[in-house]
């Protein structure tokens, strides 16, 4: 593994452009469970599973009624109200570093938990929304979720909440099964996948579409080097869409790339906090 951090720190040090991709594998060792893995909350709960594939549905067809449902304690929307309370892990900090450093450009994530910010990344791109934030179903705008007392609303009988820019119906900016991606970050995603020229991709499976084109669309030019950091190998590994994996923990990983980084280019203080 040693030759292998080496080699992703030089690589990372060579660049011009480099990004990152990550996924539920980052966080899982901040101690946010996943939904699919052997302990994963849809695992053990398939109906949880069948239920959230029906939410965008419900939401569409009567917003007060989807508010009342996903606001009931126990909901699979409430568990996301606990993000504020996990800290960011070394994994999340090496990342910051890097973007602190000068090499990393951007952080493009599946993950609707803001650990990357808590970390002290600024260029963050959250592919699949942010559950601190709700968004407007009509003109797109979006609200940090702390300027809304929810419960409040919902004992005054006066859900859903609404859009004080255009009065449309508001949502958790997280994004359901069957919701398309916004436009917004759909195209700030394709843009940095079509620019870089290194990507790191750490802790996604590489199976939700269209999250999981980014690192193929980055291959189709030439000159692009492909890092993945993971766990377990993915289609990526077995498509040959990766140029090598880096396999162990992401929290433990990412920190002694970073600290290889720093010794290449001679920085101070290469001990991660």
């Amino acid at each position: 593994m040693r030759e292998l951090i080496e080699r992703a720190a030089s690589d990372l040090v060579n660049s011009t452009y480099a990004i990152a991709l990550t996924g539920a594998g980052i966080s899982t060792e901040s101690g946010i469970p996943d939904f699919r893995g052997p302990d994963g909350i849809w695992t053990k709960n398939p109906r949880a599973e069948a239920e959230a594939y029906e939410h965008y549905g419900q939401l569409r067809k009567d917003p007060r009624a989807h508010w009342e449902e996903i606001l009931t304690p126990g909901s699979i929307i409430s568990l996301f109200d606990k993000f504020p309370d996990y800290p960011a892990n070394r994994g999340h900090i090496a990342l910051a570093e890097l973007e602190q450093i000068g090499i990393l450009k951007a952080v493009i994530t599946q993950n609707a938990d803001s650990l990357h910010q808590k970390a002290g990344s600024l260029n963050v791109i959250e592919y699949h929304g942010s559950m601190a934030k709700l968004r407007c179903m009509d003109c797109g705008a979006r609200f940090p979720r702390r300027d809304f007392d929810l419960q409040k609303m919902q004992k005054q009988k006066e859900l859903p909440p609404r859009c004080r820019k255009c009065g449309g119906v508001l949502k958790y900016d997280g994004v359901y099964f069957g919701e398309p991606i916004p436009e917004d970050v759909s195209r700030a995603g394709l843009e940095e996948a079509r620019k870089c020229d290194l990507m790191l991709v750490c802790g996604t499976s590489a199976v939700v579409y269209p999250f999981a084109e980014l690192p193929r669309i980055a291959r189709q030019r030439a000159g692009v080097t492909i890092i993945e950091v993971n766990g377990e190998p993915t289609p990526l590994t077995d498509e040959g869409v990766s140029d090598y994996l880096v396999q162990g923990r992401i929290g433990e990983v990412l920190p002694a790339i970073v600290d290889e980084v720093k010794r290449l280019k001679g920085t101070a203080g290469a001990t991660l906090r």
